[in-house]
């Protein structure tokens, strides 16, 4: 559950991520619509035809959104503990736990 006294932020990402999955479904009934309008001159068919698109694509993004399983520092962020890479509890990965301290590339065998 969530704190009450907790003065979290959601970061703006997070706040427009709902209005990315309605844009989207716009952009899918806007196209079927106009499909539909050109090639048979009937609006309520095209309207008909954009209201299912925009319907079934918001569905599918929902769906699709709730599949996805959050990783140890958003589990850790929802529980209000610090996360695996976040050791100091600030809210910032660290360097160590990221592994940013190993040489990249090659190593040589």
């Amino acid at each position: 559950m969530t704190n009450p006294n907790d003065d979290y932020q959601p970061t703006r990402r997070e706040l427009l991520r709902p209005a990315e999955y309605v844009g989207g479904a716009v952009i899918a009934a806007l196209f079927v619509g106009g499909v539909a309008l050109f090639a048979t001159r009937d609006l309520v068919l095209a309207a008909i035809g954009a209201g299912g698109v925009f319907i079934v694509v918001l569905m599918v993004l929902a769906l699709i959104a709730m599949t996805f399983k959050p990783d140890a520092d958003e589990r850790a962020e929802i529980d209000g503990t610090p996360g695996p890479t976040d050791a100091a509890g600030d809210g910032r990965a660290d360097d160590d736990a990221l592994g940013t301290d190993r040489p990249e590339g090659p190593t040589g065998h």
